[in-house]
């Protein structure tokens, strides 16, 4: 938002001090009859605007550290990326981190929630807009998973399998992220699964619920032998014996 200006249809403080006064004659006309309200208790807009501006700053900066740190640990991992590097990267006070974060371990776990919710908004997105054929959405998601993947090199892989390894068990607040992240992505699944066991193009005599672990956890491990083959061979294995086979009615 632009500073305020001298212009007279601008909102500057001269012409604010002018509305405020306005606004104050017009809640003294209105409620002069109401003795419970305070009609000086009204909070000053200029006040109230810089305030707002603050805010969004702050979310925004906080944003940017968690895109960042998403990054970051993606390519270094957790133990690599150092908290100056990420200072640096989004140009933020050490001050400013622990305001927002407390420690690198709550960043880390913070990270993890922020880095989920876009798959999970991606998967039901394609859910959303599946048209009675939730089966295809599935492999939509997973082809184009597949197919950016393979336009990375590899690099990266699964930021969730790369933490598990490595903080996985020594970080319960990480552990505990990871777990939560691991189990909406498995609900997301379980979503789309019973979706098209209901459409008649997945089977039924086993669960949704059981099938979409199944998916987890297979395709968890077909993203670790990804990055040591540097193959997306395990990726298509998965996905052509589980959805084109496995779970087919």
């Amino acid at each position: 938002m632009p500073a305020p200006t001298s212009d007279c249809g601008s909102l500057c403080p001269h012409n604010l001090t002018l509305f405020v006064a306005i606004k104050r004659l017009l809640f003294i006309w209105l409620y002069k009859d109401d003795r419970s309200y305070n009609l000086f208790d009204i909070t000053d807009d200029w006040s109230y605007i810089i305030s707002m501006q603050k805010i969004t700053k702050k979310q925004i900066k906080r944003e940017d550290l968690l895109n960042k740190g998403v990054s970051l640990l993606m390519l270094q991992g957790f133990h690599g990326t150092g908290l100056n590097e990420i200072l640096a990267a989004v140009h933020i006070p050490k001050g400013s981190f622990y305001s927002y974060f407390g420690s690198k371990e709550n960043f880390a776990a913070e990270i993890i929630t922020h880095y989920i919710s876009s798959y999970l908004g991606q998967l039901q997105s394609y859910l959303a807009l599946s048209e009675g054929n939730a089966l295809g959405a599935l492999e939509r998601y997973v082809q184009e998973t597949i197919g950016e993947l393979e336009r990375t090199d590899f690099k990266g892989g699964c930021l969730l399998g790369n933490l598990i390894g490595e903080v996985g068990d020594t970080s319960d607040v990480c552990r505990m992220a990871l777990k939560t992240a691991l189990s909406s992505y498995r609900d997301a699944w379980e979503l789309g699964l019973s979706r098209a066991q209901i459409e008649g193009k997945i089977r039924t005599d086993k669960s949704a619920l059981d099938l979409a672990d199944l998916w987890v956890n297979t395709w968890q491990g077909a993203l670790l032998r990804m990055k040591v083959e540097q193959s997306a061979m395990p990726l298509k294995q998965c996905y052509d014996e589980l959805l084109g086979c496995f779970f087919k009615a």
